[in-house]
């Protein structure tokens, strides 16, 4: 909301002759450029520019606390050694205005290393008022909605971004050194899978065809796998319409990567030597806070059997449950679930007696067959699938198969799926003949695995709620005013 005072300083402005949303500016320097090299920076000219922090008015001295991307500087201007055009400039500007600021490195008489200005420039006259730093922006669906006030006035935010950025930076050079090639894919698709999940659906117009916001990019990185890219994998943007809580956002980041004539086993490795690593370059350390609880990313990570630790717990077998004794066991068990098939009891059981206490990361393995369409058997266990999901500190952090690479056999597992659609399962992807044509071709012994970028942040930033590692999560539509349409 525009305030009226900044307003009447803005036309002041104006009547000066002076400009107060310029074209550009001559930024030499950042503030932590100059404060970590002070001795460097002593006595020399430098111009910085940022956003007014706080405004101090003392006889003739005039203190600024510029914030840049970097963080903070002081800038002093003295009246007297400072451009008359700069004095009077002063009387209009506010706190939140951006403005840029020409003059030379030095210390004040309590040691704080500012810049003696001789010339201040208006960059961006703000005609709102910033919240109270320490009180004015605490509701979190505000500092969610309006993510630039948060940014603005919350420098652990800028953090935890600059920390993702680390985080997925590292992870490229991982996979870049080991020969993967990265990938772009649709997002838009005709036919969504790879996961089990509702999508969102949009028309296109020009082709006259309904369209799915991708929930994976899984069979499209397959069909890469298919035409000889070997080893591979893509960042991508995912959309899921499901519920929103501390670890769901319908929209998403995802890292997948598939590698030819590899196996679960290979991913496993590749998993505890990227994680372990990745908690180094980021925590200092394999073992870390997380929440004020230790977490230890040392190698070998932990395995649990997902059947065998389901039956130990529970004593209920769902190796081979099917859909009725789903229901009762469902019924027994008191799980609060929509769709009671052997599919969701499996896993609903799994969040009951399994995953509150993971903690350290763990791979569970070996789901059973029902539940993994798109994956191996188990070599010696037609029973179960060579898949693992990764959990740390109580939170799914990836998902890796054997992929399934028999085509006959992926095309039964598909129908199967689409027979549980038409039961009522609208979590189960459509089948897809384009990407069984593909595999008709051939697919070799392949490696594949889905790590969730956002949670995997949560940890290494020490956030519970997923909302905080995503710049702009979806939240509530604000209430609409009855004066909106008029």
């Amino acid at each position: 909301m525009v305030d009226k005072s900044k307003l009447e300083k803005l036309n002041s402005l104006k009547l000066l002759g002076i400009n107060p949303y310029p074209y550009s500016f001559n930024q030499s320097n950042v503030s932590e450029q100059i404060k970590t090299n002070f001795a460097k920076f002593e006595g020399k000219a430098v111009s910085v520019a940022g956003r007014i922090m706080r405004l101090r008015h003392m006889g003739k001295l005039y203190f600024l606390d510029l914030l840049d991307s970097s963080g903070n500087i002081q800038i002093l201007v003295r009246e007297g050694a400072a451009a008359p055009s700069t004095m009077q400039m002063l009387k209009f500007v506010d706190i939140g205005d951006i403005v840029g600021a020409e003059g030379h490195v030095m210390k004040t008489n309590k040691g704080e290393i500012s810049v003696d200005t001789e010339k201040i420039t208006m960059l961006s006259k703000s005609l709102s008022t910033l919240p109270e730093k320490f009180h004015g922006l605490s509701d979190v669906e505000t500092r969610y909605r309006k993510r630039h006030l948060d940014l603005i006035i919350n420098q652990d935010t800028r953090k935890i971004f600059a920390t993702r950025r680390d985080i997925i930076s590292y992870i490229r050079n991982f996979l870049d050194s080991r020969g993967y090639l990265e990938v772009e894919t649709p997002i838009l698709q005709s036919v969504y899978g790879g996961a089990n999940a509702k999508p969102f659906k949009t028309h296109h117009n020009a082709l006259n065809a309904d369209l799915f916001l991708r929930i994976s990019d899984e069979l499209y990185l397959k069909r890469l796998i298919i035409g000889g890219i070997e080893r591979v994998y893509e960042f991508s943007r995912d959309f899921r319409n499901e519920d929103i809580d501390s670890t769901h956002n319908p929209e998403f980041t995802m890292l997948e990567f598939y590698e030819a004539y590899g196996d679960y086993n290979t991913y496993m490795r590749l998993s505890e030597e990227l994680l372990s690593g990745l908690a180094i370059k980021i925590k200092g350390s394999e073992k870390f806070d997380y929440q004020s609880r230790k977490v230890d990313f040392k190698p070998p990570f932990r395995r649990i059997s997902y059947v065998d630790e389901i039956k130990r717990l529970s004593g209920i077998d769902i190796s081979e449950m099917s859909d009725g004794d789903a229901a009762n066991i469902a019924a027994k068990e008191k799980l609060s679930i929509p769709i009671k098939n052997s599919f969701h009891v499996a896993d609903a059981l799994f969040d009951k007696y399994i995953k509150p206490d993971l903690w350290d990361p763990t791979f569970i393995v070996d789901y059973p067959g029902y539940m993994c369409h798109l994956t191996k058997d188990k070599r010696g266990n037609s029973k179960l699938s060579e898949r693992f999901e990764m959990y740390v500190c109580g939170k799914e952090i990836s998902n890796s198969y054997s992929e399934l690479t028999d085509p006959l056999e992926q095309r039964r597992k598909f129908k199967e799926q689409a027979q549980e659609r038409k039961k009522g399962d609208d979590e189960m992807p459509p089948l897809d003949e384009d990407f069984l044509d593909a595999i008709e071709y051939g697919m070799p012994p392949t490696a594949g695995i889905g790590i969730g970028i956002d949670r995997l942040v949560m940890i290494l930033t020490d956030n519970i709620s997923i909302k905080e590692v995503i710049l702009f999560p979806s939240v509530k539509p604000e209430p609409k005013n009855a004066n909106d349409d008029q």
